[in-house]
């Protein structure tokens, strides 16, 4: 059975804030998932394949050129907000901070 403590802990690692409240509610809550996982876990492991392999087969198209070389390029060079000579600009979205 899980208790209000242990309900603050798993909120603090997914970083979201529970008021006191609700606590009670998510408690039974996390009672209620817990013994589900318990029935999930009783079913158990699949059976064992059988010792005969299934044959490999390629799945990929074959080597080829499907298109000439640059076909695409200037279509999709117009798609970019910016271009600076051969490279081309988007707007930064990840930070370093």
């Amino acid at each position: 059975m899980a208790t209000t403590d242990d309900v603050k802990k798993l909120a603090a690692l997914a970083r979201i804030s529970i008021p006191d409240g609700e606590l009670a509610t998510f408690t039974a809550e996390f009672d209620a998932i817990l013994a589900y996982v318990g029935q999930l876990e009783a079913l158990g492991p699949p059976p064992a394949p059988a010792a005969e392999k299934p044959e490999l087969r390629n799945v990929l198209r074959a080597d080829g050129a499907p298109h000439a070389p640059g076909a695409y390029t200037e279509k999709l060079a117009e798609q970019f907000p910016a271009r600076e000579g051969d490279a081309l600009l988007v707007k930064q979205i990840i930070t370093y901070e």
